[in-house]
Formats: structure tokens, sequence, C-alpha cells
């Protein structure tokens, strides 16, 4: 039998997984600070061991912070690995652990009043590690619904505990993100806050071009276009992990946004997130290929 129609494959991902999930029902009991000095453990083993995905965050801290010293880029590499594992395993708690628990671990602070507004909405929630504890902070402190896309997973077993977890407060809707823009238009102006995290380079496809951190960047203009469709503001959604859970910040609405120029309003997304970036560029999503998509002509940052 070729290893391509071997049964094993599918078997020991599943193996691995409900391993994962195991360990993750297990720790998520362990004393915060007690779950943090695992992940920095696990995060130290991480860096050594994949290589690629470190390779890929070294290219892109390059590009963003030309005037870093090596030896300071390396730092931030090994900080980003670490913050990265311990974000991960606190999905444990964050989607199976105690509800009074994971309410005393993230604080919402900032413009939260402004979640009370029936205007139309959109959430703007960078891809800082703490991208999913932004998304609980605010389904289980805020009562009211919200609305989140969801790209299903290869993987079927954590396909079914990432959407459950995701699920877990506030009877969120969830559209898939292959449904169209109608349903999250509909659910823009039904009242329902859309949460987005549009700052990835998610192919040409839909995509402008416009500056991130000096760097030509693949952008989807997600923000301006739905805006504008549904009539909606646009609120940034910080979320940061801290020694005692995460701060999840709700910044102001956006004012004289969007305009008639998506590429504008595009960078100007783009602009805003750099000065966030700045304050702890060790929690934002280095392992991406940020700068995968290049303009014709162009060679890959990453080979």
């Amino acid at each position: 039998m070729s290893q391509s129609s071997s049964p094993r494959g599918p078997f020991i991902k599943t193996a691995l997984s409900l391993a994962v999930l195991g360990l993750l029902r297990v720790t998520r009991h362990l004393p915060l600070p007690w779950l943090r000095g695992i992940g920095a453990g696990l995060g130290w083993l991480l860096y050594l061991l994949v290589g690629r995905r470190r390779r890929i965050a070294e290219v892109n801290i390059a590009l963003c912070f030309p005037g870093m010293d090596e030896d300071a880029r390396r730092r931030l590499v090994r900080q980003h690995f670490v913050l990265f594992v311990q974000a991960w395993l606190d999905r444990g708690w964050l989607w199976e652990g105690d509800e009074a628990l994971v309410r005393q671990r993230l604080r919402l602070k900032g413009a939260v009043h402004e979640l009370d507004s029936p205007q139309p909405t959109l959430l703007f929630a960078p891809h800082f590690v703490g991208m999913d504890a932004g998304w609980i902070g605010l389904t289980v402190q805020v009562q009211r619904r919200f609305c989140g896309l969801y790209a299903r997973q290869r993987n079927p077993v954590m396909d079914q505990w990432m959407a459950a977890g995701r699920r877990r407060f506030g009877e969120p809707h969830i559209v898939a993100k292959n449904a169209g823009l109608k349903a999250l238009v509909s659910a823009l102006r039904a009242g329902e806050p859309l949460y987005l995290l549009p700052d990835m380079d998610y192919g040409p496809r839909d995509s402008v071009f416009v500056p991130f951190y000096g760097i030509t960047a693949a952008t989807i203009p997600s923000l301006s276009r739905f805006a504008r469709m549904g009539g909606a503001r646009v609120l940034p959604i910080l979320s940061r992990l801290t020694p005692e859970g995460y701060e999840v910040t709700v910044m102001p609405p956006w004012e004289h946004f969007p305009t008639e120029d998506v590429l504008a309003d595009t960078a100007r997304m783009n602009q805003c997130l750099q000065q966030w970036i700045d304050e702890v560029p060790e929690q934002y999503y280095w392992v991406h290929k940020r700068f995968k998509t290049r303009p014709a002509g162009e060679a890959s940052f990453y080979r």
C-alpha cells in the first residue's frame, strides 16, 4: 500500500490531536504562573525545532525593523515564540475552563460603552497572540450577540474543538469564511458587531497593495468596504497577554472612516496597526508570511 493511501496518516493526526487536547484539559487547571512557565519552556523548544517558521519570523522582523541589530531581532523572535505558545496553551482555560475564572482573567478596558450602541459596528481585531482571548472577552463580558468568521480546519478533531470554543459564550453568530459578503453585511445591518482580522496576507485575490512598515503589502480592504456597505463604524479591539491573563482594549471609533478612497482607508489601517505593534512587537503574529504576495516582477522575501 502506498504512503498516500495508508490509513496511518489520519490515525496518527487524530491521536496526536487527542493527546494535545488531553494535555490542555489537564494544564487548564494549573495556576496561571505555572501554565505560563510551561509555555515559556515549550516556546524555547519550538523556537529551536521549527526552523521554517523561525526563519519567516526573522525575515518579517528584519523587514519591519531594519534599524534593529541582529541580537535584538533574535531576542524578539524568541520572545514571540514563547508568547505564541503561552497564548496557545491558554486556549485550554479560555475554551473549556470555569466561566468565573475566564471572567477574572479577561479584563475589558477602554471605550467599552461603545459596544452598547445600536449602530452597525466593525471590530478591527489585529493578529496579536491574544486574538482568541479578545473574542472570548467580548462574548463573555458584553451582553449582546457578536458575529465572527470561521474557517474550517483540516483536522476534524481540532476543528470541532476550536469551533465549540469560539461559540462558547453569548450565542455568537458564526459565518463560514466562504459564505460571501451578503451574510456579513446582513449581520452588520442587524446590529451584530462583526469581529474582523484583515491584517494578514490572504493572497492576491481581493487584495490591494498598500504600505506596511514601508514595505508594499497585499492587504484585504474589508474594513473600508464593509463599513461603506453596512453603514458601519470601526472600533479597534487590541488584545494583550499579561501576567494576570489578558487586557482587551476597546478603542474609540475611527473618525472620518470610511472615505471614498479604499486604498487610503486600507493604508490608514496598516499605519494604525504599526503604532500598536510598536508598543508590544513581541506579541504580533510574526510567524505568518505577511509579505508573501509580491507585485508582479518582485522576488519573494522568503526564499
